[in-house]
């Protein structure tokens, strides 16, 4: 799509009546398909943001044609027709929904206690990490001086290092580029040659969840999660993944390093770096703000993961599968959101062991569109027909909810779930979270489609 024709488009784009600015414009490359939603990953491209001034702000909805302006608030029957007839049999036989306003409780529901979220469960660790270390928090790989002519890579648990430069969004730290500026540390030392060394001990606890099956491993769904690793621990040039992200990760460095002019001598192993040692060079992440705007936007599992372990770091839980679940409960707990049957087992909604709320949900997205330090959220859900994990959902041309609905999707085998924002004809903002997860097999593809319908649905709704 042409750069003008996305300023067209965007100036269609009605945001949940928030005034956020989209952060995503563009085609994703890689689109949720059967295949990725059979194996419960759905995974896709980021779509980078527009330049500085490239794009139009959002043009104001009409006025509606009938009633005048909403107040904002939610019509509690209109709300419940609109569920009766959107909760198809396509959902399966045990569906949580709940809708409401920006603030306030749900103005309607439909089933009760918990159920497998999938994917949704990324918004929990998102606004938990956010909360945690606040949107400009930034990771650091770095590289110290060892004993003799030893250096260390140390891991520090940035979940988008790269093994090479790439100008795609967002703009992520390498190895490469800490090689050279390592190298150049190195020749003002009068060094030439080293044995490295990594440290991934940031992080403790299993590598592999274990409430995750085998063969999420053995399939390259997810990656062993490491404080220390490059593209997430795939491999080269493939969507497959390496057995050790962290030891894969020092050989790449070593070969830049290399190629920079400094030998490198024999294998790099594992160690633990020295307390105070020297600073040789470092690279920093991006911005969490922009780490979780890919995380929710792709639906990246790894991505995720870690930030649940950096979740349970600036909680002093631990950087660990257990720490990060605790700092999930502890912090979501004190933001005021209800977790009531909240059972989480990882940051990602891989496990099919976690539960969670409908309510849950709701709450999230609400704090999220009312709390400054939350609004990343917001601005990184998929938009409908548009972006991530939603661009080749809502394919008809006529169906209100494309450019408005702006959701995260949940996808496992028998598990679909969409949570999110839409605003109804009258201009009045929605929160609505809809979770089946007894779907028969034979009807998922029917259930993705009954839940855009709804949300679509919600848009049409004179609900306010």
């Amino acid at each position: 799509m042409s750069r003008s024709g996305q300023r067209r488009r965007l100036g269609r784009f009605a945001l949940v009546g928030l005034v956020v600015l989209l952060l995503v414009v563009g085609g994703a490359t890689w689109s949720l398909g059967w295949v990725d939603h059979w194996r419960g990953h759905d995974r896709v491209a980021a779509t980078p943001p527009p330049l500085p001034l490239s794009v139009h702000p959002p043009s104001p909805s009409p006025a509606p044609a009938i009633a005048a302006p909403s107040d904002g608030t939610l019509k509690p029957e209109a709300v419940r027709r609109v569920l009766r007839r959107g909760l198809t049999a396509a959902l399966g036989d045990h569906v949580l929904a709940a809708v409401a306003g920006t603030t306030g409780a749900a103005v309607a529901s439909r089933g009760s206690g918990v159920a497998t979220p999938a994917s949704t469960n990324k918004l929990l660790t998102a606004a938990t990490v956010l909360t945690l270390d606040g949107p400009e928090k930034r990771f650091a790989t770095r590289v110290v001086a060892g004993t003799g002519h030893r250096i260390v890579l140390v891991g520090g648990g940035d979940p988008l290092l790269a093994a090479r430069p790439d100008k795609g969004y967002p703009q992520a730290a390498d190895l490469t580029t800490l090689a050279r500026e390592t190298a150049a540390a190195l020749r003002q030392r009068g060094t030439h040659r080293v044995r490295l060394q990594y440290d991934a001990g940031l992080f403790t606890g299993p590598a592999v969840n274990p409430s995750w099956p085998p063969s999420y491993i053995s399939e390259g769904v997810v990656a062993p999660i490491t404080a220390l690793w490059a593209d997430e621990g795939r491999t080269h040039g493939g969507d497959g993944r390496v057995a050790d992200p962290a030891a894969d990760a020092a050989r790449t460095f070593a070969n830049a390093l290399t190629a920079a002019g400094i030998g490198v001598a024999g294998s790099p192993s594992a160690a633990t770096a020295p307390a105070g040692a020297t600073l040789l060079a470092q690279v920093q992440s991006p911005p969490l703000r922009e780490i979780v705007d890919h995380v929710l936007e792709t639906s990246d599992n790894e991505g995720a993961e870690v930030l649940a372990h950096q979740a349970g770091l600036a909680a002093g839980t631990g950087g660990s599968f257990a720490g990060g679940v605790e700092a999930v409960t502890t912090t979501l707990t004190k933001l005021g959101v209800d977790t009531t049957g909240l059972t989480l087992h990882d940051g990602s909604g891989l496990s099919r062991a976690d539960r969670l709320s409908a309510t849950t949900l709701v709450q999230v997205l609400q704090k999220a569109a009312t709390q400054a330090r939350l609004a990343p959220i917001v601005s990184a859900l998929p938009v409908a027909a548009f972006s991530g994990s939603l661009l080749e959902r809502y394919d008809d041309h006529a169906d209100a909810g494309r450019g408005v609905v702006r959701a995260k999707t949940g996808t496992l085998t028998g598990v679909d779930a969409l949570a999110g924002y839409t605003r109804d004809a009258d201009g009045s903002p929605v929160v609505f979270a809809v979770v089946a997860d007894r779907v028969d097999v034979p009807d998922t593809l029917k259930a993705r489609d009954a839940l855009d319908a709804l949300a679509s649905a919600l848009t049409t709704c004179r609900c306010g």
